[in-house]
């Protein structure tokens, strides 16, 4: 079992920056690609973006390049996504999820563990 608590969300203002953790406890974190994902209401679950095992490969949706960064600290065992410029289509709440396989990051369905969600709010 791997646990996810996610933190960090809030209200910001167009063009505002946040950033979410994730700390990971239970199984060794270096074993685990990760990545994040958001749910806005009423539409599907979608990702956002993800991060190798070691870190040294990050990938990231279209819609976001350029403004967010996902990083990790293996020795911390905590995932992180930087948000900058963010817009109100960004509003949504935020998972961090654990994939074993290190294979299919794009997929919700290569993911075996999920945080409880932090809710990312943009609006003046």
């Amino acid at each position: 079992q791997v646990q996810l608590v996610e933190s960090g969300g809030g209200l910001v203002r167009p063009g505002g920056s946040l950033r979410l953790s994730c700390a990971a406890s239970g199984r060794t974190f270096i074993n685990y690609a990760m990545g994040w994902f958001r749910q806005a209401p009423g539409k599907e679950r979608e990702f956002v973006a993800a991060i190798s095992r070691t870190g040294t490969s990050t990938y990231a949706t279209d819609s976001v390049k350029g403004r967010f960064t996902i990083s990790r600290d293996n020795a911390k065992n905590t995932v992180y996504l930087r948000m900058n410029s963010l817009k109100p289509e960004d509003t949504a709440v935020y998972y961090c999820a654990a994939n074993p396989i290190n294979l299919r990051l794009g997929s919700t369905t290569s993911y075996d563990y999920w945080g409880q969600g932090t809710q990312v709010t943009v609006s003046s």
